[in-house]
């Protein structure tokens, strides 16, 4: 971002349904849904995240922000446990979704990521039809019956407001959707699990303008059935559609707080030179 939209930001910020005050971190938040604690991760020797200490509300939208490299995604990702999958990583403090620590070794890896989605940054479909993305995750779970698939793949396409541009052509391959369907369709395909939490990491960095707002929509209307985290680089994308923003330099959280409050009036003035784009 330019210092020259910053302003758009500064002075103007979008009107959000339900969007709290000015001085919302004075009023009562909902319960806390995830919680980090004390949390640390490291690839090998190199610290990626050193003491994360924050809590994100049920049924809002909380934004991740901070410039490239400062530990967003692997913040995002520590959540559901993908950087399982990557070599030499090791963690400290706690991380909680509910009540669930999700690192201790008696965690159930697949029971954590049903409860907990993720939305990656590029669409992902499967090279199969629209309908067997959806129903994939149902199936692994033992769903087998043609008629109750069919019920919970309509559902979750028409709260992925996807719906009524497939419902003609379920049996085509996802492939052949556009970006923005095909994200769409992912995440239908993680909300047909009827998961508690929804990661998405850059969901719309990779599509056009009208695919974009049309996502950001579907965020606004998902959050009061589902937790979700999104990280972003982009500035007026967490403006529009987040509760709470929280702020990452260095793999360090240098603020947490109200959307609003943080982009009008930040604390720190590192927030402030980052939001104004002074640097990122």
């Amino acid at each position: 971002m330019t210092p020259a939209e910053t302003p758009l930001i500064r002075t103007a910020m979008p009107a959000r349904h339900g969007a709290p005050s000015a001085d919302a971190d004075n009023t009562p938040e909902p319960a806390a849904h995830l919680a980090a604690r004390g949390f640390g991760l490291r690839y090998g020797t190199h610290p990626a995240l050193t003491d994360i200490s924050f809590e994100i509300p049920e049924h809002r939208v909380t934004a991740i922000i901070g410039p490239s490299g400062c530990g967003k995604s692997t913040l995002l990702r520590a959540f559901n446990r993908m950087n399982d999958l990557i070599p030499n990583v090791t963690t400290s403090g706690e991380l909680r979704v509910g009540a669930l620590d999700v690192n201790t070794p008696s965690t159930d890896v697949v029971s954590l990521r049903r409860r907990v989605g993720m939305v990656f940054q590029r669409p992902n479909p499967f090279p199969q039809s629209v309908f067997d993305n959806v129903a994939f995750g149902l199936r692994l779970l033992g769903l087998r019956q043609r008629a109750a698939l069919a019920e919970r793949v309509e559902t979750s396409l028409r709260r992925a407001a996807l719906w009524e541009e497939v419902k003609d052509r379920l049996d085509r391959s996802a492939l052949q959707l556009s970006g923005g369907q095909q994200q769409r369709l992912c995440i239908a395909r993680c909300l047909a699990v009827d998961p508690e939490v929804l990661l998405m990491d850059e969901p719309a960095s990779a599509l056009d303008p009208t695919s974009t707002a049309r996502v950001e929509e579907l965020v606004l209307e998902l959050k009061g059935r589902y937790t979700i985290v999104v990280v972003t680089h982009n500035m007026q994308q967490a403006a529009r559609i987040s509760d709470r923003t929280a702020f990452l330099m260095q793999g360090r959280l240098v603020e947490v707080g109200d959307t609003r409050r943080m982009f009008t009036n930040p604390k720190e003035k590192l927030t402030e030179d980052y939001i104004t784009g002074r640097f990122g």
